[in-house]
């Protein structure tokens, strides 16, 4: 056992007093050889780094290194796969080591998490915002039923302030929406504004950087700030937008009910303002609200206008004289029947343009859950309203300089129902494309084939239609007294 004391005495008598090794074991009682290794070790001890007292072991390349970026993609995207998986799908690589050192690998790096230490960054007031969505399962207590909500979150990086909403979903048009509604909420733009790679932002990843959306792009230009987005499979980048959700969870959606989706909303509103707002944050250690008040000179001002998040789209307008969108009608004046006509959608309501820009209605969107099914003043006419055989020639004749000839040919072989047949080609741009449908139409005189329903069939089976559902069409085989043009 080593003693301190003779260590010390050996020491000082020969560095101190120069008493020579042999002189000190003589007059200690102790062999030259362990006075040696006390004047040795005391010499180690003082005189030498730490890397010089203990030589590093060497650590030995492992079959498995080449593997761990690859294992650390698959934990990350299946992060309850077993050892026995990523094991199966390493032999597929060319792996040619045992399980057991995949499984001690697995073991060590689950018991520790990332090997990449979580480095919080903090930036200048006004400098960063960040936005994200987030579902959970929601139970109204006067229902009784469970409803999957999606929540919308926008914070400012500096001060932790947040703005929370409840969203319908999460198209694009739905998040320019919020990010307005959270500028007016803050009253100011930061300079730059983070997302993940959501479609609404980004559209691909180029080598080393993101491809932002069009769209998304011209509504940062509108608001002046630089989008930015998070590196794939490294969501600790956006922490602090993740982590608000977290507490989300356990200060505003645990022990609480909520009668219905209105209630939420308005506990929502009082909860951010009371809570959210005043509370102590447990990395800058003040409250958002504080913080707040030093961010807001910094944050950029508002526009006097807003950007337009209306959705701009061009519909047909069926045989019932209505737009179709969404599951209901919507409805047109008759004389636009098959018609082009630009839609201008709203979050609350459609305003639809003549093909030459004139506004020829405007209608309040409908309800979720509304059984009538048409929107606007639908009134059933005694006689099926229907266009003139002229008009219905001349709206084909502009689908392309071709379809004269298909006419004429037409009128020849089906002398008695050439009218029928017209009609039912030109309701095909109900459901199909002109393009489809001239593709059809020369197929059919290729083939020497005068028959609508023939073109429709072929249409059905080689054709994306405009709409989930088929809109039917089936027009009046009476005899007209229209005069053939």
């Amino acid at each position: 056992m080593r003693d301190e004391n003779i260590d010390n005495t050996v020491v000082t008598l020969h560095l101190q007093k120069g008493w020579s090794i042999r002189k000190i074991s003589r007059d200690l009682g102790l062999s030259r050889n362990r006075i040696r290794r006390i004047l040795a070790s005391n010499s180690v001890l003082r005189d030498t780094t730490p890397e010089d007292k203990i030589p590093m072991k060497k650590k030995r390349v492992s079959k498995l290194d080449p593997y761990k970026e690859y294992i650390t993609d698959l934990l990350i995207k299946y992060n309850k796969i077993t050892g026995q998986r990523v094991y199966e799908l390493l032999m597929e690589k060319g792996y040619q080591g045992e399980i057991s050192i995949v499984r001690d690998y697995l073991k060590s790096i689950r018991q520790v998490g990332s090997k990449t230490p979580i480095k919080m960054v903090e930036t200048d007031p006004g400098r960063l915002a960040a936005h994200d969505w987030s579902d959970y399962n929601i139970t109204f207590t006067l229902t009784g039923q469970t409803q999957q909500l999606t929540f919308f979150s926008y914070i400012l990086c500096f001060s932790r302030r947040q703005y929370v909403s409840v969203v319908e979903n999460k198209k694009q048009s739905t998040l320019f929406r919020e990010l307005i509604a959270a500028f007016i909420y803050f009253d100011g733009v930061p300079k730059e504004i983070r997302s993940d790679n959501q479609k609404a932002c980004v559209d691909q990843w180029a080598p080393c950087s993101p491809v932002f959306n069009n769209k998304y792009l011209e509504f940062a230009t509108w608001y002046r700030f630089t989008p930015k987005t998070i590196t794939p499979r490294h969501p600790t980048e956006n922490l602090k937008i993740e982590r608000p959700f977290w507490y989300l969870e356990q200060n505003f959606l645990n022990g609480r009910e909520f009668k219905d989706l209105q209630d939420l909303k308005s506990q929502l509103q009082l909860w951010l303002r009371q809570v959210n707002d005043v509370r102590k944050h447990g990395t800058t250690k003040e409250r958002p609200i504080d913080r707040y008040i030093q961010e807001q000179p910094y944050l950029q001002a508002l526009p006097v206008n807003h950007f337009d998040t209306s959705l701009v789209t061009h519909k047909v307008v069926n045989q019932e004289s209505c737009i179709y969108y969404e599951g209901y009608q919507y409805v047109v004046p008759q004389k636009y029947m098959f018609e082009l006509c630009p839609l201008r959608i709203t979050q609350d309501q459609m305003i639809i343009y003549s093909p030459e820009g004139e506004q020829i209605a405007c209608h309040p969107l409908a309800e979720k859950g509304r059984k009538e099914r048409y929107v606007g003043d639908h009134k059933k006419p005694t006689k099926k309203p229907d266009l003139s055989i002229a008009d219905v020639i001349s709206r084909l004749e502009c689908f392309s300089p071709e379809m004269s000839g298909y006419i004429q040919q037409l009128k020849q072989h089906k002398p008695g129902t050439w009218r029928h047949h017209l009609r039912s080609l030109l309701s095909l741009k109900v459901n199909y494309r002109v393009e489809d449908i001239m593709v059809a139409v020369r197929r059919a005189s290729r083939y020497k084939v005068f028959d609508s329903g023939t073109i429709e069939n072929f249409l059905e089976n080689n054709s994306e239609a405009r709409y989930s559902i088929k809109l039917s069409f089936k027009p009046q085989n009476n005899n007209y007294n229209e005069q053939q043009n």
